[in-house]
């Protein structure tokens, strides 16, 4: 490391905005946040938020995020790869990465907001590794261990049948579905805050845009 790497760290956690010389050096770039240790770029946080934005994951729908909640999503990716790397779980089938590329860059070029301008179709297809690489990660570490029992599902049927105006009552097969789903999504954010309250994460002030 050279002498007074350390400080500039210092100076690109505490200065979000800079680009300016800083004795010798130029930041290029901004930090958003640090987690254990690894670096998360203003630029990172502002891909994640316009492929939020565009929807480009095929499936989801567009979600406009500040640059503050964006960058709280791909801390939580981060921590999630993380583990990932550390326990080798999880993995990215070739042919559904290609499929699902394709279709990520069609969104992408059909949508309507600029950031769209600064982004390559290379990082679009490595987002899209990433985000299956996590849900499989999620499947594997998470949605595995989570089962609905008969009852409960025999006491939603009862009630949602019961219920006034509910006249097209789902089958039991799509309440068992729907109930594992919100279990899971539920595990996913309980495994979430765990991993964050084990974790070093340093933020940089960040204005929201």
């Amino acid at each position: 490391m050279k002498p007074g790497s350390s400080i500039l760290l210092v100076l690109l956690l505490l200065s979000p905005g800079a680009v300016r010389a800083v004795e010798g050096y130029r930041v290029y770039e901004s930090t958003a946040a640090s987690v254990n240790g690894e670096v998360l770029f203003v630029s990172d946080v502002a891909r994640e938020a316009c492929f939020l934005g565009c929807a480009a994951m095929p499936g989801t729908v567009e979600e406009i995020l500040s640059l503050r909640q964006a960058g709280d999503r791909l801390i939580l990716d981060t921590l999630a790869l993380q583990e990932q790397r550390k326990l080798l779980l999880g993995a990215v089938d070739n042919a559904t990465l290609e499929g699902y590329a394709r279709e990520a860059e069609s969104r992408m070029a059909a949508c309507s907001s600029p950031c769209k301008r600064e982004i390559a179709p290379e990082e679009t297809r490595e987002w899209i590794r990433r985000k299956l690489l996590l849900r499989d990660f999620f499947i594997r570490r998470v949605a595995v261990f989570v089962d609905v029992k008969g009852d409960d599902v025999r006491r939603e049927l009862a009630r949602r049948s019961s219920s006034p105006g509910n006249d097209a009552v789902p089958t039991r097969e799509e309440v068992r579905e729907e109930m594992l789903d919100e279990r899971i999504a539920q595990e996913i954010r309980n495994w979430q805050t765990r991993a964050a309250s084990k974790s070093r994460v340093i933020l940089s002030p960040m204005e929201d845009r």
